[in-house]
């Protein structure tokens, strides 16, 4: 029996440890104004727009988004490019096809109903390139991540020098808000790191922003939609429950006078 009780004792005190390492280790991710959150939420599209240009300019040598196509950057709700924009974007990419007549692949101009351009051949070519770390994939990543929009924004701003007594190994970051504080991604964001064509001053916090604005419309095209029909159901409800009071009002009036 008294070793049972040591058992216990040793488990409680294993648990406890653990909870209290788990909350030491837990850090509050960093807040901003997101225009999509709350039921009237919308994307702003000039984000948006220099979210895509952060994404080319910075992320897009690394990270692909194989589930979008360059016709979806003209579409309602997104970035809304005009649709010559969206043909411009798209033909600044060397897409492969093929095979052609010979049974070669070939190199061509994209097109809107392209899938964005991938940065690597396969897996293996992307782990080679970045150390043996694979770069996920963006295109559902906000979601796809716990924390969502405020975990990308939090990280892609969490990059600091590790703390005393932390070493680190070759190729490895200290980032405040990555899981494990250890991240292979060196720095990407820089004050004036892209010029915006919009004017807007370019600082880490506007490109983070930005980026992780385009990154949830990604992951999430059909939001505002989503926003709208939710707004309407809130208010067909609404409706609905004033009638059936006043009509239940009206039942139980004639009750009580039949009574």
């Amino acid at each position: 029996m008294r070793n049972i009780f040591k058992i216990i004792y040793l488990i409680t005190l294993i648990l406890f440890g653990s909870f209290q390492i788990s909350a030491a280790e837990k850090v509050e991710l960093l807040k901003t104004d997101w225009s999509f959150k709350g039921i009237f939420g919308k994307f702003d599209r000039g984000s948006l727009q220099r979210g895509y240009q952060v994404y080319t300019e910075v992320c897009a040598s690394c990270h692909s988004m194989k589930y979008l196509s360059y016709r979806n950057l003209s579409e309602k709700g997104g970035p809304e490019f005009s649709v010559d924009q969206a043909k411009a974007i798209a033909a600044s990419f060397e897409i492969t096809d093929g095979p052609n007549e010979d049974g070669e692949m070939f190199q061509r101009p994209g097109k809107l109903s392209d899938k964005f351009a991938m940065p690597y051949a396969n897996d293996k070519e992307a782990q080679a390139a970045n150390g043996g770390a694979y770069p996920p994939d963006m295109s559902v990543l906000a979601k796809a991540r716990s924390g969502g929009v405020d975990y990308l924004y939090s990280v892609l701003l969490g990059y600091e020098d590790p703390p005393s007594g932390v070493i680190l190994d070759d190729g490895v970051y200290y980032n405040k808000y990555m899981y494990g504080n250890n991240i292979k991604m060196a720095k990407p964001l820089d004050d004036g790191l892209v010029e915006y064509s919009d004017g807007t001053e370019a600082t880490e916090e506007q490109m983070a922003k930005d980026v992780v604005t385009f990154l949830m419309w990604a992951a999430e095209p059909h939001l505002e939609a989503r926003h709208k029909m939710g707004f309407k159901a809130i208010i067909y409800l609404i409706i609905l429950t004033i009638l059936v009071y006043f009509s239940m009002k009206k039942i139980w009036s004639r009750i009580e006078s039949e009574v």
